[in-house]
């Protein structure tokens, strides 16, 4: 088992799997809340193993747990989430990256081509921010309506914005009985 955040294919067994853990020290939580902009983490732990495949190949396998904490998008309020998932990594030595200048993504998003090396923080940060909230809002947290205008100017509203609003309108001069 290695402490280390950063494994080197090269160096690691051919043979049998290499596991590691990360537990939630300053440093390492200092550099997971500056990447995702959390308020807070907690009872961080990312372990599991990196293990050899055919060829070339690696794999890795792992839990993450960890508490964090955002910002609310409407209040700025505290929103807490618990997150526990699995992350799997697949690393080919022989990945085909798409030539075409549009091309259609694999539905299984986790091959990847094989690195030099694995930061085990990077592959915590991606697996953390696919699994956090995109939104997070706090209970009862609500997105009032506000109109600004200069005076004597009719503030605009959410109707007048909608793209058939004034054709509305229009109809309904249009339908009215000529006085």
């Amino acid at each position: 088992m290695t402490n280390a955040t950063q494994l080197v294919l090269a160096k690691l067994p051919e043979n049998r799997e290499t596991g590691f853990e990360i537990l939630g020290n300053a440093a390492v939580t200092s550099q997971i809340k500056q990447a995702l902009d959390l308020l807070e983490l907690r009872k961080l732990k990312f372990s599991g193993a990196v293990v050899p495949q055919k060829g070339r190949d690696w794999m890795l396998r792992a839990t993450l747990g960890v508490t964090a904490v955002q910002p609310c998008v409407v209040s700025l309020a505290p929103v807490t989430t618990r997150v526990d998932i699995q992350v799997e990594r697949f690393y080919v030595a022989d990945f085909e990256h798409p030539e075409e200048s549009e091309a259609e993504m694999p539905e299984d998003d986790r091959y990847e081509p094989l690195p030099v090396s694995i930061d085990l923080i990077t592959v915590l940060i991606e697996a953390l921010s696919l699994a956090l909230p995109d939104f997070p809002r706090a209970e009862g947290a609500e997105l009032g309506s506000q109109n600004f205008a200069a005076d004597g100017v009719v503030p605009m509203t959410d109707e007048d914005a909608k793209p058939f609003a004034g054709l509305a309108s229009l109809k309904a001069k249009l339908s009215e009985p000529n006085d």
